[in-house]
């Protein structure tokens, strides 16, 4: 795989919460820790992806953007 974003996190998918239109996808970076992203059931489907299995949660942004209380 060669993309040219430089935020690539290797994690594994945790948890697969299809819905009618969009899937709610749980990928584990590390024990404790993961990434949560909601794409569209066909692209859910087309990368085939499933519990246990490797994927990546790749990040591109111009801004990243902090606050604090």
């Amino acid at each position: 795989m060669k993309i040219s974003a430089r935020n690539t996190i290797k994690a594994t998918v945790k948890k697969i919460v299809p819905g009618s239109i969009n899937t709610e996808v749980v990928l584990e970076v590390s024990p404790g820790v993961v990434i949560t992203s909601i794409i569209t059931k066909e692209s859910a489907e087309s990368l085939g992806l499933a519990e246990g299995k490797q994927a990546y949660a790749i990040v591109k942004s111009t801004d990243v953007i902090i606050a604090v209380d």
